[in-house]
């Protein structure tokens, strides 16, 4: 089989003949994997092949050995490793040979692969003299710059690929020594260094100790520093990346240098390419977040361990501030029409945003002589900089000091909203959002929205809401958060009301408009929709929300007439009932929580139908939408939503079976614990198809970890609802969770991630149990005593790990109280021989009413049963 033929046809124009290819290389990667991977790494490393087929060969190669897909991957590494060692030698020699090569692409591609072999090999202690290897190609005498650029790029990828415990120290000080002297000067091929410079990037991970020691320290920075000052842009770039990276990774040992680095930023904002100068910028933004995060960690506490904080933003401001507000001037024509764009003047205002939020009021003294010399300049630049310098610092400083400024310059932003430049408008609009969202509090002393403005705020908003597309998204978001700010006064909220129908009008036909190629102005204007019914007085506007819900049930029934000739029409059928169905959800949440139920009986039928419609066209994320829906529909109708069950179920099972998609399978869950409680007992029919799915989930190793939880609670749903019925799942539901508390006794305390989802599964396992203890209380209450002592061992470890959050906590005292309650006397040698929950009720009285309020009551049970 000639490889070289095979791989050019795979890439011909000839579609037949790719297809025939496509087939061969699939035949003989099945029939024989080691001579097919053999047969690619010589294709890689021959110089005599065409670079076409060396190509391929090295992507194919590479695709072997690394997917994205986890168990795909988990594959691949098994397939790898149980192949003979001595082919494995063979692929790895022809790699190794390949960085030679006077071909560029099979140099690169030749780098990555050796990387992925290495992120297999090297954690299993394998393939150990592949460092000395690469740093053998930098130091031999007359090494060609080809090669040497082409090793740096592969100790670059395996320092990306592994982590830093998977090398001695004494690899990691040659490959820093190597990647250093790559950088330097005397080096005089641009692309060896650029490499190198890049190598050091990922390098950087693993010099924590070379970092701690200060002749070494200095030297990297030094070399560092000397390179954001060399003649090519990449390596200037690429320098200031290194020198972010540093800021995050090694903060504790910047103080010596800031000097310096204030300096090489301070030119590149004013005078580089931009590619360097947003570096410049992003140094800055870094050290803002580290301040931000030891602000926050440490508020309050006097930790003398607790990491200094250096103050660099406070000591710079002085000449920083300036520095940015000169970016905010450069502009682009017409960057307000994309949402990416990403130039100097966008980081800049981020930037300024960021060091508010770090310093607070000492920003503002620097930033408002600048809005106000700019803000009524002929030059829009000027007035769209103030403008931009004003919304970016408006979270940090204190409302004492912000709202006088803001209560002064609030009837200009509104009058702002008609400057004939649309880059202007778009920034008003956006800064009124920000004062909405940060600084509007209806209940506060001195609030920012009063009712002598109000009229004339809504006025400007319904106004703009008109105005162009990009303009218009961003007064839809104003309008939520003008809105969002009534949500816990709904009495306050009462001041909407007149403007409720002129605001459904606007936003609607904002949604409407003709020109939403711009998808987000639809999706905000419904966004502010759902927000002004979530906060309108309800008592005042149920009729309004009423017609809305015949409005909003109009168009999704238009959505099932629309032409889909494409995926792409499709999508968008999809995403826009997924916004219908979004607002009906709302609007069904708000009439159900009223004395304007009634709307949602007379019209429930109707809902239910468009909703099974929407799954007809089934896609995932309408699914989500619809079923969260049917989740509210299902707590508003209560038990008469059982008609709906013979034909919902389907649709129901599917989403509980989606586990490619968790979020639609979690949502379902969800949804099963709605139904639950709106259909009590009469959910008894649909319980056997119900827990098969949620069993045999349990038990798919593919599904994503975070269903489990809601999966556990959703027993305990069904159980409050079907009584003593549950009898004959307790067989198989009891395995699953006593299983799962025995996996969170090995889980690793030192992964936060994994300490989060410790949380939610126990207070899922404590939910479960909570549910059939209080389902099976009664005659059956016996059926329980089996898993009792298991419960109460659970219980006390969950009490002994101080990782346990307050959710957890409640919880588990819940579940003492509904074991006391449920079992009655027959729990009293329990409880006398497990004497743990003494000491843990009685620290519960330390914590939250709720959590005090359920202690209380689960000692009394437990004293009931005690004396019983």
């Amino acid at each position: 089989m000639n490889i070289t033929q095979i791989l050019l046809s795979a890439q011909s124009a000839d579609g037949n003949l790719r297809v025939v290819a496509e087939g061969n290389l699939k035949q003989f990667q099945e029939q024989n994997l080691p001579n097919f991977l053999l047969s690619l790494s010589v294709e890689l490393s021959d110089n005599e092949k065409p670079p076409e087929s060396r190509r391929l060969a090295g992507i194919i190669l590479k695709n072997s050995l690394d997917a994205k897909d986890s168990a795909k991957k988990e594959l691949l590494i098994q397939q790898w490793v149980s192949l003979d060692p001595s082919i494995k030698q063979k692929i790895k020699e022809s790699l190794l040979i390949t960085l030679g090569s006077s071909v560029h692409d099979a140099r690169h591609t030749s780098s990555q692969v050796i990387a992925k072999v290495a992120s297999i090999e090297i954690p299993r202690r394998e393939w150990q003299e592949l460092i000395a290897k690469l740093l053998g190609n930098m130091t031999q005498q007359g090494a060609p710059a080809p090669l040497k650029q082409a090793t740096l790029e592969a100790l670059g990828y395996v320092c990306e690929e592994i982590s830093p415990e998977h090398l001695e120290q004494d690899q990691v000080n040659a490959v820093l020594t190597a990647v250093v002297q790559g950088m330097n000067q005397t080096e005089l091929s641009p692309e060896v260094r650029l490499a190198a410079v890049k190598a050091l990037y990922n390098a950087l991970d693993f010099a924590e100790s070379n970092f701690a020691n200060e002749m070494e320290r200095n030297y990297i920075m030094k070399v560092i520093c000397d390179t954001a000052v060399s003649k090519e842009v990449e390596i200037r770039q690429a320098a200031f990346e290194c020198l972010v990276a540093i800021a995050s990774t090694y903060y504790v040992h910047l103080d010596p240098y800031m000097q310096t680095i204030f300096n090489l930023t301070a030119n590149a904002v004013k005078g580089d390419e931009e590619a360097v100068a947003l570096q410049a910028i992003e140094f800055w933004s870094t050290i803002c977040d580290e301040e931000i995060e030891l602000q926050e960690e440490y508020e309050g506490s006097d930790d003398a361990n607790s990491t200094v904080n250096y103050r660099f933003i406070e000591k710079a401001l002085p000449s920083l501030v300036p520095m940015l507000l000169e970016t905010l001037l450069k502009q682009e024509e017409d960057q307000d029409q994309d949402d990416n764009v990403w130039n100097i003047s966008m980081s800049g205002g981020t930037c300024l945003g960021l060091i508010a939020r770090t310093v607070g009021d000492a920003i503002v003294p620097l930033v408002m002589p600048f809005v106000e010399g700019n803000i009524t300049k002929p030059d829009w630049h000027c007035r769209e900089a103030a403008t931009f310098a004003f919304g970016s610092i408006l979270e940090g400083p204190s409302v004492e000091k912000l709202a006088p400024l803001v209560q002064a310059g609030l009837d200009f932003l509104l009058n702002t909203t008609k400057d004939p430049n649309s880059q202007v408008r778009d920034t008003t609009a956006w800064t009124l959002g920000r004062v909405f969202e940060l600084l509007h509090s209806p209940a506060s002393a001195n609030p920012i929205i009063t009712s002598t403005n109000l009229t004339r705020i809504m006025t400007v908003l319904l106004e703009s809401s008109k105005d162009v597309p990009n303009v218009a998204e961003k007064v839809c978001g104003a309008i939520y958060f003008l809105a969002q700010g009534y949500e816990d006064a709904e009495s306050i909220s009462s001041v909407l009301t007149p403007f409720l129908p002129n605001l459904i009008a606007a936003l609607l036909s904002a949604a409407d408009r003709a020109d939403t190629t711009h998808f987000r102005l639809r999706a905000s204007a419904y966004e502010a929709l759902n927000e002004i019914v979530r906060v309108s007085n309800i008592s005042e506007t149920s009729g309004i929300i009423g017609q809305l819900l015949q409005e909003i049930m109009r168009r999704l029934n238009l959505t099932f007439d629309l032409h889909i000739l494409s995926s792409g029409d499709k999508e968008k059928q999809s995403d826009l009932q997924a916004l219908l169905c979004g607002v009906l959800q709302v609007i069904i949440q708000k009439l159900s929580s009223s004395d304007a139920k009634s709307i949602i009986a007379q019209t429930a039928d109707q809902l239910m139908f468009l909703f099974l419609r929407v799954f007809a066209c089934h896609s995932s994320t309408v699914h989500e939408e619809a079923m969260l829906a049917i989740g509210a529909l299902a707590y508003a109708t209560g038990t008469d939503f059982v008609k709906y069950m013979p034909e919902f179920f389907k649709y129901l099972e599917a989403g509980l079976q989606n586990y490619e998609e968790y979020q639609v399978c979690s949502i379902s869950v969800g949804v099963v614990g709605d139904i639950c409680r709106a259909l009590e007992d009469k959910i008894l029919p649909f319980c056997d198809g119900i827990m098969t799915v949620l069993l045999k989930d349990l038990s798919n190793s593919m599904l994503n970890r975070s269903v489990k939880p809601p999966i556990f609670s959703c027993f305990g749903d069904i159980a409050l609802a079907i009584g003593d019925n549950f009898e004959k799942y307790l067989p198989y539901a009891m395995p699953m969770l006593q299983g799962a508390a025995e996996l969170l006794a090995v889980l690793d305390h030192t992964d936060e991630d994994m300490v989060d989802y410790g949380n939610q599964l126990r207070r899922g396992i404590f939910e479960a149990y909570s549910g059939i203890l209080q389902g099976i209380k009664g005659a059956k209450a016996q059926l329980m005593i089996p898993y009792a002592s298991h419960l109460l061992q659970f219980t006390e470890a969950v009490y002994k790990d101080r990782s346990r959050d307050e959710s957890v906590t409640k919880a588990a005292v819940a579940v003492l109280g509904d074991l006391a309650d449920t079992l009655g006397s027959s729990s009293k040698d329990l409880f006398k021989s497990n004497l743990f929950h003494v000491e843990f009720l009685r620290e519960c009285h330390d914590l939250d009413d709720e959590v005090r309020d359920t202690a209380s009551w689960a000692q009394g049970m437990i004293n009931q049963a005690l004396v019983s």
